[in-house]
């Protein structure tokens, strides 16, 4: 079973700089182990114990995988996942000011 991970600039250093890589897994925290068993250190940075860290988004065939069954959504041969870093903020410049607050 083959599934395509996109992964994000900020990981690519886990990756060798690969946008996309491949794995297998029968739910998304197999899928984690196995990118772990050739990308050392990866799964670290998506997973906290037994959830999705915080600041991490992954979509699983553009569904938000926290909405399915989080690290426990199952996955099907041909799937892709993406993994998308959280983005939080804003500008911080107030109406009618005259620079960055």
């Amino acid at each position: 079973m083959a599934i395509e991970v996109r992964i994000p600039t900020i990981l690519r250093t886990y990756t060798n700089n690969e946008k996309a890589v491949t794995g297998t897994g029968d739910t998304l925290a197999d899928l984690f182990a196995d990118l772990e068993t050739r990308h050392a250190g990866i799964r670290a940075r998506l997973v906290d114990g037994e959830q999705l860290r915080r600041f991490v988004n992954v979509y699983l065939n553009d569904e938000d995988v926290r909405f399915l069954e989080g690290i426990s959504t199952k996955l099907a041969d041909g799937d892709s996942v993406t993994i998308l870093p959280a983005v939080a903020g804003g500008s911080g410049l107030m109406s009618g000011s005259a620079g960055w607050v």
